[in-house]
């Protein structure tokens, strides 16, 4: 089991226990900087998103944003299939518009311009999610502005994490049947597979009875903030 992709399901599986996403949104990143490709990164992470946002679901599923997830399906699902097939053939960079629309975001609690300006933005939500599901479909990063519209909307705690996690799981079913319709050939062994898989459920487990069912509905909202923040940033970086 090669420890350095196992090191990368811990951490992220923690980050995503926690907010909702993180596997595919930092993992994906991580691992190509660390040699492998995408479709393989992709075929290794999708799983492990899916079990940690299912578990997520069977104790809050109650607080899903039905409306919005409706969306979801009719204006990202399609985008993310055919832009995931697009990018078995052609390579896009957008992580720096990606991160410097999640710093704005991130800022949207001490500047009321930012929040007037991002609730304009955000009234368009059709065309955003559009643009969500391109973005997902290209680059995995679509979890970064999941989590910039779920958090502006004035969600608690659980409705922010079950409606993000409802989400990301459906981008990642999706995500999965198209790779097995293309018939990628995978270079991680299904052991391996599905040793990580295991890891991810326990740090699930082990990060909801430590850190997450300890956290309030304020604290929650400040380190989700604060979650934006360090992507945008991290994206940013990525970018140069």
């Amino acid at each position: 089991m090669p420890v350095d992709i196992l090191l990368t399901v811990i951490l992220t599986a923690t980050i995503q226990s926690v907010f909702g996403v993180g596997v595919l949104l930092f993992g994906t990143p991580i691992l190509l900087l660390l040699g492998y490709d995408f479709i393989n990164t992709l075929l290794v992470l999708l799983p492990i998103s899916i079990a940690i946002s299912s578990l997520q679901l069977l104790k809050h599923y109650r607080y899903i944003d039905v409306g919005f997830f409706k969306n979801v399906l009719i204006y990202s699902i399609p985008f993310i299939v055919l832009f995931l097939w697009i990018i078995t053939v052609i390579k896009i960079n957008i992580s720096l518009l990606v991160g410097g629309l999640l710093i704005f975001v991130a800022l949207k609690n001490i500047s009321p311009a930012i929040d007037k300006a991002l609730q304009s933005l955000f009234n368009y939500e059709k065309t955003y999610l559009a643009v969500m599901g391109i973005v997902h479909g290209m680059t995995n990063l679509g979890g970064s502005l999941l989590t910039a519209i779920v958090y502006s909307k004035p969600y608690q705690k659980h409705q922010i994490r079950a409606t993000v996690a409802s989400c990301y799981a459906t981008f990642a079913l999706f995500q999965l049947a198209t790779l097995f319709f293309i018939r990628h050939e995978f270079d991680v062994s299904y052991a391996d597979n599905i040793g990580f898989l295991q890891v991810g459920v326990v740090t699930f487990l082990l990060t909801e009875e430590m850190l997450y069912s300890k956290i309030d509905n304020e604290k929650y909202n400040r380190l989700f903030a604060g979650f934006l923040l360090a992507s945008g940033i991290l994206l940013l970086i990525k970018s140069l």
